[in-house]
């Protein structure tokens, strides 16, 4: 057998894969034809919220904005690797302790200086 050929077991993944793509492709151009397709002004008109635009969809967002947001996912993410150490807790016992310590700590310095920088001010 060559490096090259294809273990017996992914044939059927392979399979699954081009039926999911031979049907995704079908439908997709069955649905062309099927759909209704009748245009006019207001269903081509933007939409946002419910409300007519009322200027310029190129807005600049302050700066502020983005390091909120950015700050959020940082931290939210962080926040997420704290759940398998509060499950497997009874089998890490005092080490495991000790690297979550030190893992809030960093959270909570970074924090901190996110705070004292400002950048949790909303002004």
């Amino acid at each position: 057998m060559s490096d090259l050929a294809v273990p017996s077991n992914y044939l059927p993944i392979l399979i699954f894969i081009g039926v999911a793509i031979a049907f995704f492709t079908v439908v997709m151009f069955l649905g062309q034809f099927v759909r209704p397709n009748r245009p006019y002004r207001a269903k081509m008109a933007p939409y946002e919220s419910g409300s007519p635009l009322f200027q310029d969809a190129h807005v600049q967002f302050p700066m502020r904005y983005y390091i909120v947001a950015m700050l959020f996912v940082i931290f939210d993410i962080e926040i997420v690797f704290m759940f398998p150490w509060a499950v497997a807790f009874s089998k890490l016992g005092l080490v495991g302790l000790v690297e979550m310590v030190v893992f809030i700590a960093i959270l909570v310095v970074g924090f901190w200086y996110a705070w004292m920088k400002g950048a949790l001010e909303w002004d």
